[in-house]
């Protein structure tokens, strides 16, 4: 039996990631994974869909913008299997680089699938068919999590899809609705927007980004209806029939009920964790109603030695925050000074278009608790480089604590915004100051300059609008 330190069972952002800090930190580290190095994000998640909306952004423009740019093109022909070849592509070189980096971090890799003997010991079924045992002081659970869909809307992988099948699709339906508005289901919407198939986004709550600043969804929904995609939010989804060429979408709202008719479903409504099948029942671990497994600000569980990170804690399921909690884990457990996670400023990001990026708390959430507030607004319009980019719709919104100018959360819709984000968490976690960034000089012109005006604005004194 091969004995470790530390072995990590899940080998996406939180696991690898995991791994690799506790190998710095002089444990012998080993990381067991059923399919593949990188986790969803990395093969099948934010990854390659990052690659495909770079192509549907230039689909777009050849599309929809050669007046504003003075091009034209004659029989366009848009390629949407060589966008997607090339997400492939992009998945593939960062997961071989994963591959590289346990190499040269002496990190053990195992292929197969784990199962936990005890606090001390885990079981795996490799690939290959044979078997093998391995002795852990310490056992990191970073397993992850997968769709969740309800019997009424049951996947098929064909007419009716999860993220995974439509990101691996590499022919574009004529027409297609996406049930969920979150981050998934905008994204796609996007993508499958630019490339002209006719998209209906339904989302059950009021807004589209339901967890996102309400003049966010609001923006959004404007945007998504300028450019041609049906937004039904405050719409339930009641049931879906499928028929030999298409699927039938019955929903309902205020306005009563109708039928939309599309090729293929998107089920964007949320993820369950991966937590059964480990062997933490029998071993005592706590695990919630909803299946996330519990722990404490630095990643252990009730059992000693078993620790879990990343979406199978159900904390904030994101891939930064999962690389985050993997650091914190393996300082734990290493015993060196490490830092406990505030989830409420880890930065969001979505990359539709426009793009969506925040943080913190939002105006009435921050009213709700009390605070004075004082809000920094400043438009897209009034930039100057976004005007020179052609990208003038969207804002940035800082929320800001009126006695202290303490930075409460920031919420920015447009071209690039999630790039912008770090200067203020960064801000934030120092406890700077929204004085401080206004008094920051920002190179002119660029687009971080709507941040600036919009601290100005959130003193009083905004200089350009």
């Amino acid at each position: 039996m091969s004995e470790f330190d530390v072995v990590v069972i899940g080998a996406g952002p939180g696991g690898y990631v995991a791994a690799i800090r506790a190998a710095q930190l002089g444990l012998k580290t080993a990381i067991v994974d059923k399919q593949w190095l990188g986790g969803v994000c990395l093969n099948v998640g934010c990854i390659p869909s990052k690659a495909l909306l770079r192509n549907a952004e230039i689909a777009r423009l050849l599309r929809e913008e050669g007046k504003t740019f003075g091009f034209s093109v004659d029989k366009l022909s848009l390629d949407y299997k060589a966008a997607f070849e090339r997400s492939r592509q992009v998945a593939k070189r960062l997961t071989q680089g994963v591959s590289f980096l346990m190499r040269k971090n002496n990190i053990e890799v195992f292929m197969g699938t784990a199962h936990l003997k005890s606090n001390q010991e885990v079981a795996v079924s490799l690939q290959d068919g044979k078997d093998t045992s391995l002795k852990a002081k310490n056992i990191i659970i970073a397993t992850g999590a997968q769709t969740a869909a309800p019997p009424a809307l049951a996947i098929d992988g064909d007419k009716v899809l999860s993220y995974l099948e439509a990101i691996l699709l590499d022919q574009l339906p004529k027409s297609a609705v996406i049930i969920g508005a979150g981050a998934i289901g905008v994204e796609f919407a996007t993508i499958w927007n630019s490339y002209g198939v006719d998209v209906t986004i339904v989302e059950m709550m009021p807004q589209l980004v339901p967890l996102e600043d309400e003049e966010i969804g609001a923006e959004l929904s404007k945007a998504f209806t300028k450019r041609g995609i049906k937004v039904l939010s405050g719409t339930k989804v009641e049931a879906l029939e499928k028929t030999a060429s298409s699927v039938r979408v019955n929903v309902s709202n205020t306005q009563g009920k109708q039928v939309i008719e599309a090729e293929k479903v998107l089920v964007a409504i949320g993820f369950k964790p991966n937590s059964h099948g480990l062997g933490l029942e029998a071993l005592g671990v706590a695990i919630s109603e909803k299946g996330f497994i519990e722990v404490d600000d630095y990643m252990a569980t009730n059992v000693k030695g078993i620790w879990a990170i990343g979406d199978v804690t159900g904390k904030l399921m994101l891939a930064h925050v999962a690389s985050t909690q993997g650091i914190t884990c393996a300082e734990s457990i290493a015993g060196v000074e490490t830092q406990k996670i505030n989830y409420e400023m880890i930065p969001r990001a979505t990359y539709c278009h426009p793009q969506i990026a925040s943080f913190g708390l939002t105006e009435k959430q921050a009213q709700e608790r009390g605070y004075q507030v004082n809000v920094g607004r400043f438009p897209y319009q009034a930039n100057g480089k976004a005007l020179g980019l052609g990208e003038n719709s969207g804002w940035a919104k800082i929320i800001t604590d009126k006695k202290y100018g303490e930075i409460l959360g920031a919420h920015i819709i447009g071209a690039e915004c999630t790039e912008l984000l770090p200067e203020l968490t960064l801000a934030q976690k120092n406890e700077l100051t929204i004085t401080e960034i206004a008094r920051n000089v920002h190179a002119h012109p660029t687009l971080s300059e709507i941040l600036m005006e919009a601290a100005h604005a959130a003193e009083g004194h905004a200089i350009h609008i």
